[in-house]
């Protein structure tokens, strides 16, 4: 079954790249195919009372003294990054069935895309999860240098070079690992699967392990991203086309906070000298980031550039949970986690859809669109209360989460005063996303635009909208649902 899960994409990336020409128009319908299969496989494996039986192994490279495998597993930690990455891909197929310029490379990247993703979420096997790391890289960036708008090459570019550079990084830390466990082993042989590696984990010196968890966090960190290392995000996401900014923010963001609890905590996250050297430094870049986030999303102007830095806000969330080192924070960052690729998911195709429908994005040239545009404002709210933390949905139980986790931290390390951080960023994302729908939604209607061309959703976008919709008041009214495949992560317990 696992297998599959890569498998399926990539032939379905096959597939649609042949089918250009006259013959371009079954594109969409063979990918579109190809991407609800995998959605249909999580089925079984969430049913499944042992995720355990669904585990993969086969030899990749065995030499005298190397030895990497095609090993794929799926536990509480990953199985809600696969689900949401076989859900998302359909949708976004479906959403962007307007799309005419080459559309079977279009849709070849997007399932190109799931490939990488679905490789990084299965992989037991280090090697293999930065080679699919990377696979995931180099689609999104083709797809914003041909896909994006007028700055589509110089944002596809920063966006390489910083998240490449930064799995270079990640790969010396995972050498390091790899050659550290073996030696630790004392069988000479290389290893680079997840179990060798983590059970040697708890003889690694204290020194390597310090420096080593550096490696791995810079590289998850840009990946996030975290404040200071953001900077390609906004760009990319203002660029690229909308299916590319609903899985960027949606799944790839997220193999960042993934990595660093599968890598980072799993190996070093018990060892109480590491902590004490990288915890201050991650709560400190994750309250940077939801503030800095929230605060710079009030100065935009375009609506798809304030949901961008609104997701770096999101994400710092998620970072301030992981720092906590507790079972409770890293619970619901993995919550907060699924939560924000949902909700992202739902601003950014509402975002690509007022660029598509409107001519504009720019939130000042909009105003009064309600009356005019009842389908797409009601889908907005909606997008808009569930990011800002409405009750009922599920970004509100993300946020409640990290924030009893952080101020349980808080008590007992006598630092309450650092709980302001958390509601100043709160009541800055209230305050960005009601005056952002005031001014784009209600008020006046604008005369600044040509309503001859302004149209309303149509039916397969507000099925597209509708089917992520559901999943967030779904998860919003009943959270355990997702909580209860998250407790099946064995490294809670040992936390």
């Amino acid at each position: 079954m696992l297998p599959m899960l890569v498998l399926v994409p990539l032939i379905g990336a096959a597939v649609t790249l042949f089918l250009g020409g006259e013959r371009s128009k079954y594109a969409r319908i063979a990918a579109f195919a190809f991407g609800i299969v995998p959605l249909a496989m999580c089925v079984p494996i969430l049913m499944s009372g042992d995720m355990s039986e669904y585990d993969f192994s086969a030899e990749w490279i065995s030499a005298a003294n190397l030895r990497m495998g095609i090993d794929l597993t799926v536990d509480g930690l990953s199985v809600l990054m696969v689900l949401l990455t076989a859900f998302l891909v359909p949708v976004v197929i479906a959403f962007s069935y307007k799309e005419s310029d080459r559309p079977n490379y279009f849709y070849t990247l997007l399932l190109a895309i799931e490939v990488g993703l679905m490789g990084v979420y299965l992989s037991a096997d280090y090697f293999l999860f930065y080679v699919m790391w990377e696979v995931s890289l180099i689609p999104m960036y083709f797809l914003i240098s041909w896909y994006g708008g007028p700055r589509r090459h110089y944002s596809a570019i920063k966006f390489f070079i910083y998240t490449h550079v930064a799995s270079l990084v990640m790969l010396i830390g995972i050498f390091a690992l790899a050659f550290e466990a073996a030696s630790i082993r004392g069988t000479g042989v290389v290893d680079f699967g997840f179990a060798a590696v983590n059970a040697a984990a708890p003889a690694f010196g204290t020194l390597f392990s310090t420096l080593v968890f550096g490696l791995l966090f810079f590289g998850f960190a840009v990946k996030m991203p975290a404040v200071p290392f953001h900077t390609w995000l906004p760009d990319a996401h203002t660029e690229a086309p909308t299916a590319g900014s609903v899985l960027l923010a949606g799944v790839m963001l997220k193999m960042g906070s993934y990595g660093i609890i599968r890598v980072c905590m799993e190996n070093f996250g018990t060892n109480p000298d590491v902590v004490d050297v990288w915890q201050p430094i991650m709560l400190f870049m994750g309250l940077l980031a939801m503030v800095y986030g929230a605060y710079a999303c009030i100065a935009q102007r375009d609506l798809k550039k304030m949901v961008a830095y609104s997701s770096i806000s999101h994400m710092g969330l998620v970072m301030v949970a992981m720092g906590c080192f507790s079972e409770t924070g890293t619970e619901f960052a993995v919550f907060q986690m699924f939560a924000h690729g949902l909700i992202s998911a739902m601003l950014f195709m509402v975002c690509g859809a007022a660029g598509h429908n409107f001519g504009t994005r720019e939130i000042p040239l909009l105003g009064g669109m309600a009356s005019r545009v009842p389908k797409y404002a009601a889908f907005t709210m909606f997008a808009f209360m569930a990011s800002l933390g409405l009750p009922g949905l599920i970004g509100f139980w993300g946020e409640f989460g990290i924030v009893y986790a952080f101020t349980d931290w808080a008590v007992e390390s006598d630092a309450v005063y650092l709980i302001v951080f958390c509601l100043l960023t709160l009541l800055l994302t209230a305050g960005y996303y009601i005056w952002a729908m005031q001014r784009a939604l209600f008020g006046r209607l604008t005369d600044r635009l040509d309503f001859a061309h302004v149209h309303d959703l149509d039916l397969v976008e507000c099925v597209s909208l509708g089917a992520v919709a559901l999943l967030v008041v779904i998860f919003g009214f009943w959270p355990d649902l997702a909580l209860h495949y998250i407790g099946l992560y064995p490294f809670l317990g040992v936390i």
